[in-house]
């Protein structure tokens, strides 16, 4: 039989894996607690950082769905639950990582999907959300002006020709 404690933690993170839109895995190995703190700083916003049992957050994450994540889960793992952009978290566990070699990035889970460190790195190279919706805009507008030029071509083709008929007119009179 569960201990109750370890019901109700495995609960509170089966809501937290429910209530993420994804959910990174790193290894915090060596960091001191002023690291770790800013290391929450830096994510405060779009993610909450949150050190579990393995045990308990494997549990969890099946109980939400979200897979096994069991294969993941071994040594000292922090959870990072991703509650806005999953790019924008990512790059700054991979921007932290890079100045705190002890930091590991292994692994996380974005829409069911289990992902590798690699995965995740990619995901930190993405660009935000608004520069994305920025470029697409501006494709849609670059091809709808180039679809107003090539509509009004043949009418000031012909506007040309016509001019040019009149002055050669104009010229043997």
């Amino acid at each position: 039989m569960a201990r109750p404690d370890k019901a109700a933690a495995v609960a509170e993170l089966a809501d937290m894996f429910r209530g993420s839109s994804a959910v990174l895995l790193t290894e915090y190995r060596g960091l001191s607690v002023s690291k770790l703190k800013d290391l929450r700083r830096s994510l405060s916003g779009t993610a909450t950082y949150a050190v579990a049992k393995n045990t308990l957050a494997s549990i969890a994450a099946r109980e939400a769905g979200v897979g096994d994540l069991a294969e993941h889960l071994t040594g000292p793992i922090a959870l990072t639950f991703v509650s806005g952009e999953p790019p924008v978290a990512a790059k700054a566990l991979k921007d932290f990582a890079k100045a705190n070699p002890q930091l590991v990035i292994r692994g996380g889970v974005l829409d069911g999907r289990i992902l590798s460190a690699d995965d995740v790195i990619k995901l930190a190279e993405l660009e935000s959300r608004d520069v994305l919706l920025a470029k697409t805009a501006g494709a849609l507008k670059a091809s709808l002006f180039q679809a107003a030029y090539v509509f009004t071509a043949p009418a000031s083709k012909a506007v040309r020709t016509i001019e040019a008929l009149r002055e050669k007119q104009a010229a043997e009179a």
